[in-house]
């Protein structure tokens, strides 16, 4: 078994100046609590050594994982803090770990059943009381035929004290293992080499930046990335880019190669690639049987990032953590889908009778806008088609409710024979509480269960009587 935008009511400052710590060898510490006894639920044990865990850069640490209090793994780590909004919002932080070697140096070890690498994330689900979401989406997307993250529930305790239940999970990398683009060498400056891979994002840039506050989710400039041509209502961009961010500009991340590494000629090739593309899409007027567009985009996989994120009406959809990626010689395709803790009704803005597509009608003075590639998609009858033709295939197998219903029964069924749901809301009591984000607030754990399973229920009949009248 594998798996919004709110005012901020909340500023954390915290520090990063300061240097990797060095890491000179040492000793492990004694472990005393290696999980309940009986409990097959991984459970993290991890010890930041007396360092301060901050947002960036990560400090030296140790973990092991225990099974059944058995040990399966341990490793030297460098852990970090994780996440915009939640990281400001909730104190059940998220984190990031590599695994480092006796000299600090980042190294590719095997873990579970996720195969070799040195890059791990530990999501701490809080306003999501489901524990769920972003472990039902990435099983729906694989279930589809998309990559998607590894994912696992376990247990976290850290520096002596219990977290509760976590989703340790694979951050999204080109890996052998992981999205399986080509490798792009530094070096690589012409040819056909120059056209893949390539792994671009549309976020905040928190993740690139050291600033935690939120000036450091608008900090775009050119050494991260590149801004569209285009507003959301495809007209041509007047204000000069890397200036303050404004709710109709968009920018587009280097992943990968990421931006330390990328050179010019690669920002050049993948940034006129996007060009090439937008400028075929807003030229369009689907008159013709032919589409230019179609030369620069895989279209099944924008079809099935749509189902999926319209399936969970993610408010973060198409605007926030949002990737692509392109194949070396190939198309561009939308994902692998990411951070979908706000969806299947967590956040008002997630609604079962609302287009998310449609975003920017109901929320033109947010500053991350969705960018005008499909609301104009989605004018086009061949596209909509397309979208028709797929939902039809799935609505009655993979997405349907009984099946969904039945994933996330196994997890629930996973979760409660090993404790973990108690232990996770004895920690932090917030059943039938309010926290930032929550639409829904039921007083039990069965209460949030039946609230998400009505609520997709609801989105799939939704769905399905507006796309059967396309």
């Amino acid at each position: 078994m594998t798996r919004y935008r709110l005012i901020l009511i909340a500023f954390l400052a915290i520090s990063a100046i300061a240097c990797k710590d060095n890491v000179e060898s040492f000793e492990p510490e004694e472990i005393v609590d290696k999980g309940p006894e009986n409990s097959s639920i991984p459970y993290f044990v991890i010890s930041s050594l007396g360092n301060n865990i901050r947002d960036e850069p990560k400090v030296r640490g140790t973990m092991a994982v225990f099974v059944n209090q058995q040990e399966v793994f341990s490793s030297r780590i460098g852990i970090e803090l994780r996440g915009s909004t939640s990281r400001l919002l909730f104190p059940k932080r998220s984190f990031g770990i590599e695994f480092w070697d006796e000299a600090g140096e980042d190294v590719s070890l095997e873990i579970l059943d996720f195969g070799k690498e040195e890059d791990w994330v530990l999501h701490g689900p809080y306003s999501d009381k489901t524990l769920l979401r972003n472990v039902l989406i990435y099983d729906l997307a694989k279930d589809i035929g998309q990559y998607a993250v590894k994912t696992q529930l376990v247990e976290l305790n850290l520096n002596g004290t219990f977290r509760g239940t976590y989703v340790f999970m694979e951050k999204i990398k080109r890996d052998g293992d992981r999205l399986t683009i080509e490798p792009m060498d530094p070096s690589v400056t012409s040819g056909e080499e120059l056209t893949g891979g390539y792994i671009l994002k549309i976020d905040k840039t928190s993740g690139d930046t050291p600033n935690s506050d939120f000036s450091g989710d608008i900090a775009y400039t050119r050494n991260l990335g590149f801004r569209s041509d285009y507003t959301p209502n495809e007209q041509r961009m007047a204000l000069p880019p890397y200036g303050p961010k404004q709710g109709f500009e968009t920018y587009f991340l280097y992943q990968y190669p990421r931006n330390e590494v990328i050179n010019n000629e690669q920002k050049a090739y993948i940034e006129n690639y996007i060009k090439s593309f937008e400028e075929a899409l807003v030229a369009e007027d689907f008159s013709e049987s032919t589409r230019a567009y179609e030369e620069f985009i895989d279209v099944d996989s924008f079809v099935d990032f749509f189902i999926l994120n319209e399936l969970s009406a993610n408010p973060d959809a198409y605007r926030l953590s949002t990737y692509m990626h392109k194949f070396r010689n190939g198309k561009l395709k939308m994902g692998p889908i990411w951070d979908f803790n706000l969806a299947f009704g967590n956040d008002a803005r997630s609604s079962t009778s609302e287009w998310i597509y449609q975003y920017n009608n109901r929320n033109p003075n947010d500053i991350w806008l969705i960018h005008f590639w499909y609301p104009k998609l989605m004018r086009d009858p061949k596209f909509r088609a397309a979208i028709k033709t797929r939902w039809n295939e799935l609505k009655s197998n993979e997405l349907s409710s009984p099946v969904i219903n039945s994933k996330i029964d196994e997890w629930v069924t996973y979760l409660e024979e090993n404790g973990a749901i108690v232990r996770n809301f004895e920690k932090w009591r917030i059943l039938g509480e309010a926290v930032p984000f929550n639409s829904f607030v039921g007083n039990t754990y069965d209460e949030e269960l039946d609230y998400v399973k009505n609520w997709i229920s609801q989105r799939i009949s939704w769905m399905d009587s507006q796309i059967q009248n396309w």
